[in-house]
């Protein structure tokens, strides 16, 4: 099932879905620092407020989203990397239906609990997607406005999304194995299944900053596995730390989800396994009634000792 029909699938869903809350009040920072992606000088917001510049003269427009653009060409393997927009679209759908809900839940009370106290916590959302765990924060955290919140990610697509949805956040298209931020920046870092350089996240993050790390539970959409593999097997429950983090507590969290037809089959492509489902086997993942899904999380919150 290609991502044409997969559009199809959820034209009328994202169309009519909206998300049930109001937008919590965050930090807007203002004096936002980055670092060059090409010579690695820090970039200055011109007076203009529509682009930022090196003092070699690379420079970088502000879109009309909000968002900037700090992945140049030559650091891209594809012309559009990441998720399509097609892909955005259903995984935005599938998300905003609140399936996640409880796992973005927990990660905002786990920062909650940790953030510093009565200060500015300026927060990366590794891997943000089209913003939906940014939002979460904002929605749950306590004293939202004390969170000046930073989204990278591959895709344009999504990143515009984001940008567009929460225009109190700072987000940018860029890789996360060579992030464009100054050193000891971020106070968190979170990463939602997303890959990361361990290197650049102990560089970003400030000595003793945090790491919450949400990762597959042993379990996790078993369900959908067991279509996939003639013998489904278990994800490690144990969250590999990178080299100079501390782990201070861990938390799991599973439920069952019965998404419909449609919803499946995004959330079958939100998977590391997708590709390995041929047409096939999306089609019975489709044409079934109903399914009941294991979701299985795991979050690990550590602590930058590396610096």
């Amino acid at each position: 099932m290609g991502e044409g029909l997969l559009l199809k699938l959820f034209r009328v869903c994202y169309l009519t879905t909206t998300e049930f809350f109001p937008l919590q009040t965050i930090k807007v920072e203002q004096n936002v620092q980055y670092v060059c992606p090409v010579c690695g000088g820090l970039l200055q917001l011109h007076q203009s407020g529509k682009n930022y510049s090196c003092q070699n003269q690379h420079s970088f427009d502000l879109a009309k989203e909000g968002y900037l653009n700090l992945l140049p060409v030559q650091y891209k393997h594809s012309k559009e990397p990441g998720d399509s927009r097609q892909m955005m679209i259903a995984r935005r759908a599938f998300l905003e239906a609140g399936f996640y809900e409880p796992m973005a839940k927990a990660v905002a009370m786990m920062i909650d609990a940790n953030k510093p106290k009565d200060q500015c916590t300026r927060l990366l959302d590794l891997g943000c997607g089209e913003g939906y765990y940014s939002r979460k924060i904002a929605l749950y955290c306590n004293h939202s406005e004390q969170i000046a919140l930073h989204g990278i990610d591959i895709a344009k697509f999504a990143i515009a999304a984001a940008a567009k949805k929460q225009s109190n956040a700072r987000f940018i298209v860029a890789s996360s194995n060579r992030l464009p931020y100054p050193d000891q920046y971020f106070d968190v870092v979170l990463r939602v299944f997303a890959p990361s350089d361990d290197d650049e996240l102990k560089r970003v993050l400030k000595p003793y900053g945090y790491l919450l790390t949400v990762a597959p539970g042993p379990v996790h959409l078993w369900q959908l596995k067991e279509f996939i593999y003639a013998e489904a097997k278990e994800h490690t429950s144990e969250s590999l730390l990178p080299q100079g983090f501390e782990r201070l507590g861990v938390q799991r969290i599973s439920y069952k989800i019965a998404p419909n037809a449609q919803q499946r089959v995004a959330l079958l492509q939100m998977t590391p396994f997708a590709w390995r489902a041929n047409e096939s086997i999306q089609q019975s993942i489709h044409s079934l009634s109903e399914l009941e899904i294991e979701t299985d999380f795991i979050l690990t919150l550590a602590i930058n000792t590396a610096n």
